[in-house]
């Protein structure tokens, strides 16, 4: 299988590498660390997926942030800043639907193909019972709604494709460190097990769904 990763220098993106990588896989890695790949700026997007040879059967959004130009999540409506939920939706929405837009030419037609994007439970609105974190919580609603609308046209022309967003639980990594709480954490060797599970266990008549890393799909 050829699988493409991208924020592999993160902690869940370095651990799916590890873990396709050691079963075989042939995998191609991009991070903003290593290779200049910003998922803030369309043109590089463009320019790195343009640059990689179709086609890949997994292409994995392994990105994301909590918090981003000092500003944490909000614990009150107070604090919502128009900046802070501008770099919010840049990267934890939009960058990720824009990897979506240039990645399609990688899918293969005659074979099913799997997408998967990280999101988070706190971005369900129906699962929203503590209010608070309003720009991440916000960002990761229009990921959903950005994957699930492209999934339903990407259907048509790629009728055994699978794209999805996935919640790994609290992995511990320093982007939820600060963030845990007493929340049960897991490794990210384990989150990346769980997802490439769940995200190849997926079909195509689950394609635009929102999965727990159990598989469970979450309410929007």
């Amino acid at each position: 299988m050829r699988a493409l990763i991208l924020g592999a220098s993160g902690g869940i993106g370095a651990a799916l590498v590890a873990k396709l990588t050691a079963r075989g896989d042939d995998v191609t890695a991009l991070s903003r660390s290593t290779d200049g790949f910003d998922l803030t700026d369309e043109g590089s997007i463009a320019h790195h997926l343009g640059a990689v040879s179709a086609p890949f059967d997994m292409v994995f959004v392994a990105t994301g942030a909590l918090e981003l130009q000092g500003h944490a999540p909000e614990k009150t409506l107070r604090s919502l800043d128009p900046a802070a939920l501008a770099a919010q939706f840049a990267l934890n929405a939009t960058g990720p639907a824009l990897v979506l837009k240039h990645a399609l030419r990688l899918f293969p037609r005659d074979r099913s193909c799997h997408f998967g994007v990280l999101s988070a439970r706190v971005g369900s609105i129906g699962d929203n019972g503590l209010g608070g974190w309003y720009a991440y919580r916000a960002a990761k609603a229009a990921l959903n709604q950005l994957i699930h609308t492209a999934a339903i046209e990407i259907g048509r022309s790629y009728p055994k494709a699978v794209i999805a967003c996935l919640h790994p639980g609290t992995v511990a990594t320093p982007l939820t460190q600060k963030y845990a709480g007493n929340h049960p954490t897991v490794s990210p060797e384990v989150a990346a097990a769980n997802l490439l599970g769940v995200l190849e266990g997926l079909t195509p008549a689950q394609t635009g769904g929102f999965f727990d890393w159990q598989g469970k799909a979450i309410p929007w």
